[in-house]
C-alpha cells in the first residue's frame, strides 16, 4: 500500500526504477522485461535534459526556440513512431512504446552533455554516429520482442524509428 508511505520513499523508489531502466538501455542484451512496466518520468527527464543541454550551447536569443523545438520534436516524434508501429499491427501499447523510445534517448543525452565540452567536430561526428546506432539498436531490440506480428513489415516500422533518432543525433551534432 503506497498511500501511507512518505513522499520521499515514493520518489526514491521511482528514481531507482528509472535508474534500472537506464542501465537496461546501456546494456540492451540483458533483461528486456524491465521496460514492460512503462512510466513517463524517465523519458520526461531525458527529454528535458536533452533540451536543456542543446539550448545551453545555443546563442541566448535562440535558446528558448531550441528548447521548445527539441521538446516538441521528441514527444511528437515518439508519438508518430508509436502510432506507425500500432497501425502496422504491433502488439505493444502506446505508452509502453513511448516509454521505450524515450528511455532509448539516453545515449544521445550523454552525447549532448559531452558535446558541450568537446568542440572538435572530428570527435563529435563519431560520437553522434555511435550514439545514434546505440539508441536505434536498443529501441529496436526492446520493441521487436513485442511486435512479432511485423515480420514482413519490420522495415516499415524501423525506418521511422531510425529517422527519429537520426534527427535527434543531427541536433546533437
Amino acid at each position: 500500500d503506497t498511500l501511507d508511505e512518505p513522499v520521499s520513499v515514493t520518489i526514491l523508489r521511482d528514481l531507482k526504477q528509472v535508474a534500472g531502466k537506464l542501465k537496461q538501455v546501456l546494456h540492451p542484451k540483458g533483461d528486456r522485461n524491465v521496460l514492460r512496466d512503462w512510466d513517463l518520468w524517465g523519458p520526461l527527464i531525458l527529454c528535458l535534459a536533452l533540451a536543456i543541454t542543446l539550448s545551453a550551447k545555443a546563442p541566448s536569443d535562440q535558446a528558448v526556440p531550441i528548447f521548445t523545438g527539441v521538446f516538441t520534436i521528441v514527444w511528437i516524434g515518439a508519438a508518430v513512431v508509436t502510432l506507425n508501429a500500432k497501425l502496422l499491427g504491433g502488439a505493444v501499447s502506446f505508452f509502453q512504446s513511448v516509454c521505450v523510445i524515450g528511455y532509448c534517448l539516453f545515449p544521445l543525452v550523454l552525447s549532448s552533455v559531452i558535446s558541450i565540452f568537446v568542440k572538435l567536430v572530428w570527435v563529435r561526428i563519431p560520437m553522434a554516429l555511435v550514439t545514434f546506432a546505440w539508441s536505434t539498436y536498443a529501441s529496436v531490440g526492446f520493441l521487436s520482442e513485442s511486435q512479432v506480428h511485423l515480420n514482413n513489415r519490420r522495415a516499415l516500422a524501423v525506418y521511422p524509428l531510425c529517422l527519429f533518432y537520426f534527427s535527434i543525433s543531427w541536433l546533437v551534432l
